[in-house]
């Protein structure tokens, strides 16, 4: 019997194909690489694209939700106290992922976009796309995941642009995203997530490039590949731009 209703699942699959997305995203970026030189100071990228109907748009409010996310790296959080009369490290947990860029611009508010169990299971707020272990008992493990975004909200590098997103016509979208300064090379994760009545009804995905040239990827190809070189001309330049300005002052009090 069980054979059976497995062969007629098998069947059924085959022959009803699973019913198309009723909306899809069509969409672009206004850049698809960002290039950091020696006077790289900060970005903007715009993101745009349009929702793809077969038929008369669903009832609900539509909702848009546009992902910009950095590479990930794991990173260990500690927590310091006062031991007599010594600032020291106490408790420790490993954040297993936290983007080292992480950006949310929405059409509104985010708890009217998403409800709260998409969202875990999606990782799409900025709380949720942190994961930790903690590798020693701590009290409150997600303290330490809580830090990590205060000190990356500080430094600009998480943000959370509500009402940003700009829609047209229930078809149209539009919003920019800014990039800082300190972005960290590698590859960039756009996603965009389109919503109706807290669910989300499609999704889509793109890439961003970053990337050093110039100077940069010189010196960063040279830090990484040949650190005892880089090392030596960085003890050399250090050398030399004391001698050379040692020599100025010199010549300056004699005259």
């Amino acid at each position: 019997m069980t054979r059976l209703l497995s062969l007629l699942a098998l069947v059924a699959t085959f022959t009803f194909p699973a019913r198309a997305q009723a909306e899809e995203i069509v969409a672009g970026l206004s850049q698809n690489a960002v290039q950091i030189t020696a006077t790289f100071v900060g970005s903007e990228i715009l993101i745009f694209g349009a929702v793809k109907r077969d038929a008369p748009a669903p009832e609900g409010e539509l909702g848009v939700a546009v992902v910009v996310e950095g590479p990930s790296h794991p990173i260990t959080v500690r927590r310091k106290a006062k031991r007599m009369g010594i600032w020291v490290n106490t408790d420790s947990v490993e954040v297993q992922r936290a983007p080292s860029f992480y950006a949310i611009s929405t059409s509104a508010p985010f708890e009217e976009l998403i409800r709260p169990d998409l969202d875990r299971a999606m990782h799409i707020s900025i709380p949720e796309a942190i994961r930790v272990f903690s590798s020693e008992k701590v009290d409150d493990p997600q303290a330490f995941a809580d830090a990590v975004v205060r000190i990356r909200e500080k430094a600009g590098l998480y943000k959370m642009y509500e009402g940003n997103v700009r829609i047209t016509g229930d078809t149209l979208f539009d919003t920019s995203i800014e990039l800082p300064a300190n972005l960290t090379e590698g590859a960039y994760t756009t996603r965009i997530f389109l919503t109706r009545n807290g669910e989300v009804v499609a999704d889509y995905t793109t890439a961003l490039e970053v990337h050093k040239v110039g100077l940069e990827r010189w010196l960063y190809n040279l830090a990484h590949d040949q650190a005892i070189l880089y090392g030596l001309m960085s003890l050399a330049i250090a050398i030399a731009a004391g001698w050379a300005a040692s020599t100025f002052f010199r010549l300056v009090l004699r005259s």
